[in-house]
C-alpha cells in the first residue's frame, strides 16, 4: 500500500468536509460566473454557498423529507450543487439523474430509486409535468431551480432557500445540527449501463470521504486553483473530482459553456485545473499542435523540450518560460489536466508533461467512489494508470502467462452494495471484501497498474490468445483523419474471429491528408495505414478488414462505447 505525499485535512462525512473547510476558506470565491460586461464576474463564497445549502436543507427537513430520497437532474450548474450538498449533508440520500437519459429512461429511474422529491432545470419541465399528471411514483415534490416563486404546485429552489434562512433565523436547527451516519447509504448512483438495465450503487459519506482524503493527499490542490467543469455532474468523476475535491480544498468552479468553448472558457475563468474524459485532451494537444505548426515553430519547440528535459534532471524546470506562448493560449494559469474514464494516449500525456502541463491519468469506477488510482505528483509513469491510492489494496487474480488478469480491488471506497440486487452485489464483491473490477491489467514490479481492457469484452481466438480492442483502437486513433474507431471479433465459420474495425473518419481532415472526400478511395487509403499498423502487432492482433463511417459511434454520456450496441449494429 503506498503512502501519501502530503498531510491533508481529515473529515469523517460531507457534513464535517462543509464545516472543516468553510471554516478556513470561507471568503475566497467557490463559483465564479460571467456576467453581462465582458471581463466582469460574479462569484459565490465558500461562507455563501454553505449558507444556501444550510437554508434548503431546513426547507427541504421542514417540508417532511427527512431521510427521504431526492433527485436531481439538470446540466451542471450551481444550484445543482446546493441540492446535492442540501439533500446529503443532513435530509436524505441524493439521487443523481443523467441529464441525457431519454424521458422514459428518467421516469424509470425515479420509479427505481423511489425517490419523493426531485430538483431539475426548465429543460425537463415537460417531463416533470407528465410524471406530476400520472402520478405513478412516489414524488410529492417537484422543485424547479429556475421559477422564482411556487406556481401551480411547483416549487422554487430559490424560494425554499429563503424559506429555510427564515427558518433558521428563528431558531430552527434541524439541518445545521443534523448527525450524519457514515456508514449508511447517503448517496444513490445509476451506472451508466453500457449493457443491460444499469445498476443503483449504493454509497455511503465514508466511501466519498475516504476518496476525497486518498486524492488531496497525492494530488496538490489549494485556494488559489480554478477547475472547469465539463463532464456531466451526476457522474462519479466530475462530482467526486470536479465538484466536492475543489469545495473541499477551497478552490473554485466555473461552468464550461460546452464543447466548443472549452479553450475560451479555459483563457477567460483563468483555469488552473481540469478533469475530462480523453478524447477532450487529445483533441485539445492535437490543435496545440497544429497551431505551433502553422506558426512554423514545431523544430524550436523540440529544441526548448530537449533543453528542458535534460535541465529537468539537475532540477531546473523552465518549461514555463520555454513554452509561455503556448501557456498564454491557454489562459497562463492552466497547470493541472487528468483524465479517466478510458485509456489516454500516450503521446498526449507525454506531450503536455514536456510543455510543462501536469497531464495525469486516472482510473476508478462508480463502485469505488470512483478513484481507484491515479498518477500523481510523484508517482508517474506513462501509459499507466499510476498507482493505487493509499487507501486502497489492489492485485491481479487469475494471471496469464504475460502476468494480465482481473483487477481486483479492497478498501473503504467499495460501495456498500447494489439497490435491492444481492445477486450483482455478490458477483461483485467476493466473501472476502474484494471488488471485481471486471478489467484486465498488469501491475508492474514498482506498482504502477497498466490497464488491458474489460474482461468481457476481450476477443479469445481458438489457439487461446487474447485481444483487447481498446488497445487496437488506440493505435487506429492516431491514424490521421481518424476520429474513433470501434474494433471488434466477427464470428468465422470455423469457430474462430476475424478482426475488424469500423472506423469513424473527419471528411475536412481527410480531404486535407488524402486528397480526395470519396469513401472508396479513403478506405483503400486508411487501409494501407492500418497494414502500417498491423506492423507494429504479433500477427494474431491483425486487423484483417475495416469499414468506414462519418456517424460517431454509440456512446455513454461519459463518451464510453456501448460496445453491446455497437457490436449488433455491425454485425447486423
Amino acid at each position: 500500500m503506498r503512502k501519501p505525499i502530503y498531510n491533508v485535512m481529515k473529515f469523517d462525512n460531507l457534513k464535517e468536509m462543509l464545516q472543516k473547510s468553510g471554516n478556513e476558506y470561507g471568503s475566497r470565491p467557490a463559483y465564479i460566473f460571467k456576467t453581462e460586461n465582458p471581463g466582469e464576474f460574479k462569484k459565490i463564497t465558500h461562507k455563501e454557498f454553505r449558507k444556501d445549502i444550510d437554508c434548503l436543507g431546513t426547507a427541504l427537513i421542514n417540508m417532511g423529507l427527512k431521510n427521504k430520497r431526492i433527485a436531481v437532474i439538470s446540466e451542471n450548474r450551481y444550484e445543482w450543487g446546493v441540492a446535492y450538498l442540501s439533500t446529503v449533508t443532513g435530509t436524505g440520500v441524493i439521487v443523481p439523474l443523467d441529464k441525457a437519459l431519454p424521458d422514459n429512461e428518467i421516469e424509470s429511474l425515479i420509479i427505481r430509486s423511489e425517490v419523493e422529491a426531485i430538483f431539475y432545470s426548465e429543460k425537463y419541465n415537460e417531463i416533470m409535468n407528465k410524471i406530476k399528471q400520472q402520478n405513478n411514483t412516489k414524488l410529492k415534490y417537484f422543485i424547479s431551480m429556475d421559477l422564482n416563486k411556487k406556481e401551480n404546485g411547483i416549487y422554487s429552489q430559490k424560494e425554499l432557500i429563503n424559506e429555510g434562512k427564515k427558518l433558521i433565523e428563528k431558531g430552527n436547527t434541524d439541518f445545521i445540527n443534523a448527525k450524519i451516519n457514515n456508514e449508511e447509504m447517503g448517496i444513490m448512483l445509476f451506472t451508466s449501463g453500457t449493457t443491460a438495465t444499469s445498476k443503483a450503487v449504493m454509497l455511503s459519506h465514508k466511501n466519498i470521504c475516504s476518496n476525497l482524503i486518498d486524492i488531496a493527499s497525492t494530488i496538490k490542490v489549494d485556494e488559489n486553483d480554478r477547475f472547469l467543469s465539463f463532464l456531466p455532474l451526476h457522474h462519479t468523476f466530475e462530482c467526486t473530482v470536479g465538484f466536492l475535491y475543489p469545495i473541499s480544498k477551497g478552490s473554485s468552479i466555473a461552468f464550461c459553456d460546452g464543447i466548443r468553448h472549452i479553450a475560451e472558457n479555459i483563457k477567460e475563468y483563468q483555469i488552473t485545473a481540469m478533469i475530462s474524459v480523453p478524447i477532450l485532451f487529445e483533441n485539445m494537444y492535437k490543435k496545440v499542435i497544429k497551431g505551433i505548426e502553422k506558426k512554423g515553430k514545431l523544430e524550436s519547440v523540440k529544441k526548448g523540450i530537449k533543453i528542458s528535459q535534460f535541465l529537468l534532471k539537475f532540477g531546473i524546470d523552465i518549461r514555463r518560460i520555454v513554452f509561455k506562448e503556448i501557456h498564454q493560449n491557454l489562459g497562463g494559469k492552466a497547470r493541472i489536466f487528468v483524465a479517466g474514464g478510458a485509456a489516454l494516449d500516450e503521446e498526449t500525456e507525454k506531450g503536455f508533461n514536456e510543455l510543462g502541463l501536469k497531464m495525469y491519468q486516472g482510473y476508478g469506477l462508480t463502485e469505488t467512489s470512483p478513484v481507484i488510482a491515479a498518477e500523481d505528483d510523484k508517482y508517474q509513469r506513462v501509459g499507466s494508470i499510476g498507482k493505487a491510492f493509499p487507501s486502497i489494496d489492489v492485485k491481479i487474480v487469475d494471471k496469464n502467462e504475460e502476468g494480465i488478469g482481473e483487477l481486483v480491488v479492497k478498501g473503504p471506497t467499495v460501495m456498500l452494495g447494489y439497490y435491492k440486487n444481492m445477486e450483482a452485489t455478490k458477483e461483485t464483491i467476493d466473501k472476502d471484501g474484494w471488488l471485481h473490477t471486471g478489467d484486465l491489467a498488469r501491475i508492474d514490479e514498482d506498482g504502477f497498474i497498466f490497464i488491458c481492457g474489460r474482461k468481457k469484452f476481450v476477443i479469445v481466438l481458438k489457439n487461446g490468445k487474447n485481444i483487447y480492442p481498446e488497445e487496437l483502437e488506440t493505435l487506429i486513433n492516431k491514424i490521421e483523419g481518424v476520429k474513433e474507431s470501434f474494433a471488434y471479433g466477427k464470428p468465422e465459420d470455423d469457430g474462430d474471429y476475424k478482426i475488424c474495425a469500423e472506423i469513424v473518419y473527419d471528411k475536412e481532415i481527410c480531404n486535407k491528408v488524402y486528397g480526395t472526400e470519396n469513401e472508396e478511395e479513403l478506405k483503400e487509403l486508411i487501409w494501407r495505414d492500418v497494414k502500417k499498423v498491423n506492423k507494429t502487432m504479433p500477427a494474431y492482433k491483425y486487423v484483417r478488414e475495416i469499414s468506414l463511417t462519418q456517424h460517431e459511434l454509440i456512446k455513454t454520456t461519459t463518451q464510453k462505447i456501448k460496445r453491446y450496441e455497437e457490436i449488433k449494429k455491425v454485425l447486423n
